[in-house]
């Protein structure tokens, strides 16, 4: 299991990109995501780094909760503006 930090994620469209995002590296990770806190559970077998950039990629800055590696993302405020 793994935990991130996910900002910029403020409606239903923002946790649909981001799930995909991160089954796009594993198709069978269970993604459970809480709207208000920005926070993401993930239980997959993939590596951290690779569901980090997926996030990163889709344009989501993202933080491991437990380690704190940072990935710097391109998007700024909501997928819908």
């Amino acid at each position: 299991m793994i935990e991130l930090n996910v900002k910029n994620m403020t409606c239903g469209h923002c946790v649909n990109t981001v799930t995909q995002a991160i089954q796009s590296v594993d198709k069978a990770a269970s993604v459970q995501v809480d709207l208000p806190t920005g926070r993401v559970q993930v239980d997959s077998n993939a590596a951290p780094d690779e569901l980090l950039n997926a996030v990163n990629g889709a344009g989501y800055p993202a933080t491991r909760s437990k380690v704190g590696a940072t990935i710097v993302g391109r998007k700024t405020g909501c997928c819908c503006s």
